[in-house]
Parts: C-alpha cells; structure tokens; sequence
C-alpha cells in the first residue's frame, strides 16, 4: 500500500535535483515501457505528490510479464529512443530479475542507463535489506485483524470455536508471523502455520486446534495462502488455478478446505477470513513508519542513479531496534534476484507454530504509531 510513497518520493528528488530534462512514469510497468505507454510526471505539483504518496494501490499500474530477450532489446531500443539514461523500477523479486537483465544488457551493447531498483513486496521476502517497504503496512493490518478475529471468536466459542485467517505472503511465513503481533498476556497465542515449519498433514492440525480449543476454549490459526503440508503438497490441491510468468503457482484457497476439513475431524465447528488483497491496500492501517521509509527509498533511487550508480537496489539497513533507527544503502542486483528471504530459525519459537520474543523485537517498530489496546472481561 505503500508503493505510490516511493514514486512520489522518486519524482520529488528528480524535480528538486534539476537533472533531468522530463521525469516519466510508464504504464503498467515494464509493459508501458514495451506499448509506448508513458506518462509526463515532470511538473507534477507538491499537492498532488503529497495526495499521491497516501493513495492506495500502484498509481500507475503493475505488471506480471516476464520480458523475453527479445523484448529486453526492444526495451533498450525504447529508452535510447527516448534518450532515457536512468531506469527507476518499484518492485519486488521478479521486478528485481527484470532490473538485473535489463543493466546487464544494457552494458553489453555500450547503452548508457543507469538501472536503480526500488524495494516493495508485502511478502518481505527480498534478500540484503533488513525489510521491504510494503511489508510495516501490510502487517499493521494484519496484526490488527488477527487480534480483532480473536476477540470475536472468544465471544462466539460456543457457536464457532476455530477462526481460520488466510493471508498474503508467498513461500515466507513474515506475513504470517505478523498475526501475532497485536497479542499480549490477555489472549491465548494463535496458532501459526508458518512455511518454514509445515505440519504433516490433516491429522496433526487437527490435534494442534484441538488441544487449543480444550484449553483455551477456541482457538485462532493464520494460514499462508500458498499453505503446504511438510512434504511439499498444497493444502489447496495439487492442482493451480494459475501460474504466472515467473513460474508463481497460485492455489484454490485453503482457508475454506481448513474449515471444512477441520470442522469434521474435531467435531467443533471452524470459520474462516481471507483479507485477500484489500489487506495490501488498506491506507487506513498503512504505517507511519512504512510510508516514510517508502518514500525515502525513492528517493535514495534517484540520488543513486544521479551518482552514477547502477546494477543495484536500495537497501534499508537496521542501526537499532530501541530507539528504532535505520540508514539507507544499496546492494548488487545478481544478489537479490530471484532469491527468497524467509522467516530465520532464531525468529521461530521452538513448537514451530509461534515467533520468539526476537521477530518481537523486529517487528514492532515498522508498525509504527502503538497498536489500540482493548480490554477484557472475561
């Protein structure tokens, strides 16, 4: 929800630098570039950047093509055409790969263009960089709603005792491990599935819920929505719905197979939520400290490009957790490209299915402002 802060903050530093002679943004990603599709950014005014920065979604448009090497020639034919020398994408892994290419070939053939990749997935997953932009939002939101399902679960136990929460976050349990955030001393912990520690099967969630539901008298789980059994089967079906063009497999949901499946077997009966992508769009819980971090990497981008720099994706480097503060770098796109970040063993308690005090610790600060706190009775 945050990616329109690091665009503004991009064409903010371009403007106020006095480098550039036109500052364009194309539409839908690296397909704009292909169609010709572009758009005149370069006197957008200072109220419509600050509108832009808290508008929810991509501005501009996103994109899940994967360029051929053909069209990676055409993407060069179309900057030099156009006498583009810097080359600003915002995006996770696969925008990464595509950025890495693109200067790769851009170098071979003598092409003048500076390639600075922007970070932003909600999954968190992107390697060298202590977090992605995308990821304190997207878990605000769903620390919030975890704690909210909790509370309505406990005073609907006697009808509906397990709440099933499906969320975002690929093959890496960040995401996941976020739904636990909002709890403290006043709730039972919530059961997470997360994806570096996959249960077996059916037969042992079932005995995990069960064993919550007796002691706590419900119990709440946050499931990945690409949830797989320890020896690597979907919980979804063997079977995707669809699979992109970097090779993403997405499943039927599972939250509503867990429902039904788990409802037999513990004789109790399970619901389930699936926030789905509103989650990654809901402006309303973005984090103060994601916008100002998005917004930074923007910027950092262009003064990299403007330094000569290219090849490389900005970083967001940790300096402490207590009072929370962090610097801005930059790492080499062959080191992040197509390679995933999951959730480290020293942040996994030791049941699997809970976080240590360290993810804690991590965590908490890229929420920004403190969470609401509620009150129980009984």
């Amino acid at each position: 929800m945050v990616i329109n802060a690091s665009l503004a903050g991009a064409i903010s530093e371009a403007q106020q630098s006095r480098r550039f002679d036109a500052i364009l943004g194309s539409r839908n990603g690296i397909e704009g570039v292909l169609a010709g599709a572009f758009f005149d950014l370069t006197r957008l005014t200072s109220d419509r950047l600050a509108r832009l920065r808290v508008t929810p979604s991509a501005a501009l448009g996103t994109s899940r093509h994967r360029p051929t090497d053909d069209e990676i020639v055409q993407l060069l034919d179309q900057l030099h055409t156009l006498d583009i020398r810097a080359f600003v994408p915002i995006g996770g892994n696969d925008t990464a790969e595509t950025a890495l290419r693109l200067g790769a070939a851009a170098a071979n053939r003598g092409q003048e263009l500076r390639v600075i990749a922007v970070p932003k997935t909600i999954d968190n997953d992107l390697p060298e960089t202590d977090h992605c932009p995308g990821y304190g939002s997207i878990a605000r939101y769903t620390a919030l709603a975890v704690r909210d399902a909790a509370f309505d679960t406990r005073a609907m136990s006697q009808i509906y005792p397990v709440k099933i929460v499906e969320v975002m976050g690929r093959n890496a349990g960040w995401l996941t491990a976020s739904g636990s955030l909002a709890f403290d001393d006043s709730l039972p912990r919530p059961i997470l599935c997360l994806p570096e520690r996959p249960v077996s099967g059916f037969d042992e969630l079932a005995e995990l819920v069960t064993v919550a539901v007796e002691r706590d008298g419900y119990a709440v789980l946050v499931i990945p929505e690409t949830m797989r059994w320890s020896d690597g089967t979907p919980v979804g079906g063997a079977t995707p719905e669809w699979v992109d063009a970097f090779g993403h497999a997405y499943y039927r949901g599972v939250g509503s197979t867990l429902a039904r499946e788990l409802s037999r077997r513990i004789g109790n009966q399970a619901r389930y939520d699936k926030p789905g992508t509103i989650a990654r769009m809901a402006m309303a819980s973005a984090s103060s400290v994601d916008l100002a971090e998005a917004e930074q990497v923007g910027r950092e981008a262009v003064r990299c490009a403007i330094a000569g720099e290219t090849g490389v994706m900005v970083t967001i480097q940790r300096a402490s957790d207590q009072p929370y503060n962090a610097c801005y770098g930059t790492a080499p796109l062959e080191r992040i490209a197509s390679v995933e970040r999951r959730l480290p063993d020293d942040m996994i308690d030791p049941s699997g299915h809970d976080v240590t005090p360290r993810f804690r610790a991590w965590a908490l600060p890229l929420l920004g402002d403190p969470l609401p706190e509620y009150e129980v009775l009984v």
